[in-house]
């Protein structure tokens, strides 16, 4: 399965989603960068994204964007193919 890696906080709920939706979809291991603990985090995640809130969720080199752009990429099928993808 494609690696996922996702800037999160300790206390967001919008995260913990994200996070239960990827468990649902057979994801067994997200690298978490936790912006609340190390400000440089934050800052590398707005210059790759240019966005400022959390989740910023990568599945391998592809920015899918927050909770609710993963679930509509959930919804509208595109989601399984990411993770499905070769990781080379």
């Amino acid at each position: 399965m494609t690696k996922i890696r996702m800037y999160t906080t300790a206390v967001c709920p919008y995260c913990i989603r994200a996070k239960a939706l990827l468990t649902r979809r057979g994801v067994q291991s997200i690298e978490e960068i936790r912006v609340d603990l190390d400000p440089a985090a934050r800052d590398e995640m707005m210059r790759s994204t240019g966005r400022r809130t959390v989740p910023q969720i990568f599945i391998g080199e592809h920015h899918v964007g927050g909770c609710d752009d993963l679930q509509a990429l959930d919804a509208r099928g595109g989601l399984m193919p990411l993770l499905e993808a070769d990781a080379t």
